[in-house]
């Protein structure tokens, strides 16, 4: 699953990433984020009318375009193996598939001693950016733009630390993945090409986990320092 993310290297590095129309994409001052949480706005990246690739801005959340409330259930994930046949996201498979760029996620363990929650921080050498594959919806009745991560099965790494992990899509498929005219059968085997058997990972402080339904999780560049995993 990926139920935290963070994005802080700057709209420069983020650009270079994408095909995006210099007089429309450049320039943007975005603020680092270390510790996103589920519901809050997110950018994500789409193709655009003309073969170009355009960015986007909405909720963490799917929000099917045919719901008439907001979702009460976990829409901030779609698994791979229901995504093209659960109801929440099959229309959003079809013709509205993202990317989400990121440049690392945090997962849990339970800690033997005190049961507590202990958080890691997973990315690619160098905290490289990279783009999470997602699906994107807008619904008009409710006036909510949103997107969700794919998860999937994990591989090792990840599986020391979890048994699934978002889907880390590999820049030669990004064309192909956002691109409504793939073929039906073509999209899921896309997947398989990910950057997800490349992950490092390191254990964080707690203060990760801290948030409420009043206060907004801890958010700053301390949050993905390494500490001693004893």
């Amino acid at each position: 699953m990926c139920g935290r993310f963070t994005r802080f290297h700057s709209w420069a590095d983020i650009h270079e990433m994408y095909r995006l129309l210099p007089s429309t994409e450049t320039g943007r001052n975005t603020e680092a984020r270390y510790n996103i949480a589920p519901t809050e706005d997110v950018y994500f990246v789409t193709a655009d009318e003309d073969g170009g690739q355009k960015v986007r801005q909405g909720r963490w959340w799917l929000v099917p375009w045919w719901a008439k409330e907001m979702p009460k259930g976990a829409m901030f994930n779609a698994r791979i193996e229901t995504a093209d046949t659960s109801s929440a996201f099959k229309d959003a498979w079809k013709s509205k598939r993202c990317l989400i760029p990121a440049d690392g996620f945090y997962e849990w363990t339970k800690n033997a001693e005190d049961g507590g929650r202990d958080p890691w921080f997973i990315h690619l050498a160098g905290t490289r950016p990279f783009s999470f594959a997602g699906l994107w919806a807008h619904n008009s009745k409710l006036d909510v733009t949103s997107c969700t991560i794919i998860t999937m099965p994990a591989a090792e790494p990840m599986t020391q630390l979890h048994d699934r992990q978002p889907a880390i899509l590999a820049p030669e498929a990004y064309d192909a993945w956002m691109d409504p005219a793939t073929p039906a059968a073509d999209v899921k085997p896309l997947l398989a090409n990910n950057l997800d058997g490349d992950l490092q990972f390191h254990r964080v402080d707690r203060s990760v986990n801290a948030s409420s339904k009043t206060d907004k999780p801890n958010d700053d560049a301390s949050m993905i320092g390494p500490i001693s995993p004893l």
